[in-house]
């Protein structure tokens, strides 16, 4: 234990060296894993009446990443416990007589290993969250284990194991783990490994000079009930060790403490001084610039910012990363106003002054500014797709219109489908998306429920179908040789109506099916009637006759096998009644 002390002390030590309290290289880092778990052993070694329990697993990992790829070590202790199964209720002598008192002895197990190999990470965009695949190869050391169940006085050996006492034994281990970081340097994990054990050989008792034993048994089954007598040829004793590997599988939680290298220095030609980000006497200052929501201090990814003096040129400019931060490098001291500017909107402005830079100087620290979004309104962050599909649709013209207050805006998504509106607070918004080739229906998002303290974005996502895809209509359905439109078919016939309207340059054709029952002409008649009472109810409400098509398919587009001649189900032949729209794009 103390030589595991030593060892985390001098880990700590070591990855300390490569941490900074400005800016670091996420690419190139430490990161130090202790952790704990529960280990679930196999134990090969041909002993019939010896099972090997579960138990604690106590670890440590230190990798070392280059990007994805790394380098790491490993520390495993492992505590098992064997268990003694040879049956004892009803045991007799081989002559008679029950053996009422046993002397039982099970030794725990240990197994330390220790070892070395690459590891392979995803990282999520964000850096929030890892995966890695962690593999080692080293060497173990297994101790204990010793188990001998005798009768009490006689000392008979019913069931013995020798146990281990190896100091190097080669390993293979194979580990994933799952983080997640809480901040930039502190995370928490999970994850499982396996683990084996090559050709981990029984020691030889020195006592009793035999690696594992046992005294055979035979079950009597008695009318009244069954026991267990012992052979009358005495115990099977083994005096060959076995080479026998071992394997274990586990389950563990830990933390994460990850230590970012310094980024490498840059060197001032004017004084030739390595000064980053620390000011020199003649060169300029880091300046470190976070952009965050005034209302609830949310860092701004994806922020515009410059630094200008004061007649307004700009010095220098940037965008904030995933965490809302930017650098400037070699900053010359001066009087600096610094502005920034997300999604169109200007953020509050901030200063840095010559004291700024004299401060910098003198602690050897970067300059640390924060700039702040005071807009009150919402960032609606919208994708649109395609329905049913993660497919990101570009060109697509997104309009908005307010439902309280009127009035509206329009923009176009980007190349994976992206747009962004800004939203008042409490008010209510209908969307609506146009492009060549697709239509949609309006949908609507609320600002009345979501407090501006709380959230900056929303979040929302709205699909547009391509024309020419049939839409099943569940609701429309008809009585029996009838053609009337019923009550329960009139909300899904209002639904094209809206989205007739909400699509003023699309046509709708609607289509009536029926099943194979029937002949062939009574069906295409009987279809053709329902597929015009829908549009006669389309055009009560007020849709132009010259935007609607009536279609009776009759049965000849079944879904399903249920063709004339063909024993099917009632359920079956319902799939083939059908009523379906198709939107017809007008170019």
């Amino acid at each position: 234990m103390k030589t595991l002390l030593k060892f985390l002390l001098i880990v700590f030590v070591f990855a300390s060296a490569f941490t900074t309290n400005g800016q670091q290289d996420d690419n190139n880092y430490f990161q130090l894993s202790p952790r704990i778990g529960y280990d679930f052993p196999s134990y090969n070694n041909n002993t019939p009446y010896i099972d090997y329990n579960g138990g604690l697993d106590l670890g440590l990992s230190l990798d070392y990443y280059w990007n994805w790829f790394g380098l790491g070590f490993d520390f495993d202790y492992i505590k098992n416990q064997p268990e003694s199964t040879y049956p004892t209720d009803n045991l007799f002598y081989p002559g008679g007589g029950q053996i009422n008192n046993f002397i039982l002895s099970e030794d725990d197990i240990s197994r330390v290993f220790f070892g070395i190999g690459p590891n392979f990470q995803y990282r999520s965009q964000s850096r929030r969250f890892s995966a890695e695949l962690n593999t080692r190869v080293g060497l173990a050391s297994i101790k204990g284990g010793r188990t001998l169940l005798t009768d009490d006085p006689a000392s008979t050996l019913l069931n013995f194991h020798s146990g281990y006492d190896l100091s190097s034994v080669f390993s293979l281990k194979g580990q994933l783990r799952f983080t997640y970081y809480l901040n930039d340097n502190f995370g928490i994990n999970v994850g499982a490994y396996y683990l084996k054990h090559f050709s981990a050989t029984e020691q030889l008792d020195p006592t009793l000079n035999i690696a594992a034993g046992y005294h055979p048994f035979n079950t009597v089954n008695d009318v009244d009930v069954n026991f267990n007598s012992l052979d009358q040829s005495g115990p099977v004793l083994r005096e060959e060790p076995c080479d026998c590997d071992i394997s274990s599988v586990g389950l563990f939680a830990g933390v994460t403490f990850k230590f970012n290298k310094k980024e490498k220095a840059s060197v001032c030609e004017v004084c030739g001084e390595d000064h980053m980000p620390r000011c020199c006497a003649t060169c300029g200052c880091g300046v470190t610039i976070t952009a965050r929501d005034k209302y609830t201090d949310e860092t701004l990814p994806f922020t515009d910012v410059v630094l200008t003096d004061l007649n307004g040129n700009i010095v220098q400019s940037g965008m904030t990363n995933a965490y809302g931060v930017v650098v400037f490098n070699d900053v010359a001291e001066a009087d600096l106003i610094v502005k920034g500017k997300l999604y169109g909107v200007n953020l509050e402005e901030t200063s840095i002054t010559k004291d700024d830079f004299k401060a910098c100087k003198k602690e050897g620290n970067s300059i640390q500014k924060v700039i702040r979004y005071g807009d009150l309104n919402f960032i609606l962050k919208g994708n649109v797709v395609e329905c049913n599909t993660d497919k990101g649709i570009q060109g697509v013209d997104i309009l908005l219109k307010d439902k309280i207050k009127a009035g509206q805006k329009n923009t176009l998504s980007d190349l994976d489908g992206g747009f962004i509106f800004h939203l008042k607070q409490a008010s209510t918004y209908a969307l609506n998306g146009n492009k060549d080739g697709y239509f949609s229906n309006e949908v609507e998002v609320s600002t009345s429920d979501v407090d501006r303290n709380k959230s900056l974005f929303i979040d929302f996502e709205m699909c547009v179908n391509p024309c020419g895809q049939a839409i099943k209509l569940d609701n429309i359905i008809f009585n029996l040789d009838k053609w009337d439109i019923l009550p329960a078919a009139r909300p899904d016939l209002d639904y094209v109506v809206k989205l007739m309207q909400d699509n003023p340059t699309i046509k709708v054709e609607m289509s009536s099916h029926t099943d194979s029952r029937g002949s062939n002409q009574y069906n295409q008649e009987l279809s053709q009637k329902r597929a015009q009472s829908t549009v006669d109810y389309l055009m009560t409400k007020g849709i132009s006759r010259d935007r609607l098509i009536a279609r009776g398919a009759g049965e000849s587009e079944l879904l399903n096998r249920c063709a004339d001649g063909v024993q099917c189900s009632e359920n079956e032949h319902t799939i083939n009644r059908r009523t379906e729209f198709k939107v017809v794009c007008i170019n």
